[in-house]
C-alpha cells in the first residue's frame, strides 16, 4: 500500500495495526475475496517463475497465493509494520520497505507483476510511472495483472479516508499500449473489483 506520500504508505502505516491484525498474523484465510481470481493468474506461470508483489502489505493473501503457485516471489511496501509482519510471516521471501515508485526490485526482471488493490492509490502521475516500470521489468510474454475501477473514478479510502483514482479503461489501455504492454482481457471478482490482465508485447 505504497506511495510517495509524506509517510511513503499512502496512510496505511498509520492504520497499519488494524489492517496486520485482519490480515497478516491469522492462519491463512482460504478464499477472500478475489483470491480466486488472483490464483487462477498464479497458476498460469510455471512453477519457479520470478513474481513481483507490488504493495503487498503484510502479505495476506497475496503473496500466500503466489507461494502456493510455485513461484518465486519479492515485494514491497512502504509501511513498516506491514514490512514487519510480513517478515514474520514470509522469513524466506525478500521484501523491500520502499514505495512502489522508487522500488529497487525494479531493476530486476520478472514474469509476472502483481498490483492487487494498489495503482489507484497512486496520484495519476505516479500511476503512469509505475507502469512503465513494470513494463521494463517484465520478461518478454511476461504477465501483469492489477486492480481499479474500469471506468474514471475518485474516492476516499475505506480506510485511510485518503484519495483514490481509478484513470479508468480507456486511459490505462493507452498507457499500457505507450509502455510496451497490452490489456488482454479483464473480469471481475464477487466483491465488484475489476481486474486487468495485461502481457508484455
Amino acid at each position: 500500500m505504497s506511495t510517495a506520500t509524506e509517510d511513503g504508505s499512502n496512510g496505511y502505516e498509520a492504520v497499519a495495526d488494524i489492517y496486520v491484525a485482519g490480515r497478516g498474523t491469522r492462519s491463512p484465510v482460504g478464499d477472500s475475496v478475489g483470491a480466486a481470481v488472483v490464483r487462477a493468474w498464479a497458476n498460469g506461470f510455471p512453477r519457479d517463475a520470478t513474481v513481483l508483489d507490488l504493495g503487498s502489505g503484510p502479505g495476506e493473501p497475496s503473496t500466500r497465493i503466489l507461494q502456493e503457485a510455485g513461484l518465486t516471489t519479492y515485494a514491497v511496501d512502504a509501511s513498516p509494520t506491514m514490512v514487519a509482519a510480513f517478515r514474520e510471516r514470509y522469513p524466506g521471501v525478500p521484501i523491500e520497505r520502499n514505495t512502489v515508485e522508487a522500488s529497487e526490485f525494479f531493476n530486476r526482471t520478472f514474469s509476472g507483476v502483481l498490483a492487487w488493490g494498489l495503482l489507484f492509490l497512486l496520484d495519476p502521475a505516479s500511476q503512469a510511472l509505475v507502469i512503465e516500470k513494470v513494463a521494463r521489468a517484465l520478461k518478454p510474454e511476461g504477465r501483469f495483472l492489477f486492480t481499479a475501477p474500469r471506468e474514471p473514478l475518485k474516492w476516499l479510502d475505506g480506510m485511510t479516508g485518503r484519495p483514490s483514482e481509478s484513470l479508468g479503461g480507456r486511459t490505462y489501455e493507452q498507457l499500457l499500449r505507450d509502455a510496451g504492454l497490452m490489456w488482454v482481457a479483464d473480469t471481475e471478482d464477487e466483491g465488484g473489483n475489476h481486474y486487468y490482465f495485461v502481457e508484455k508485447v
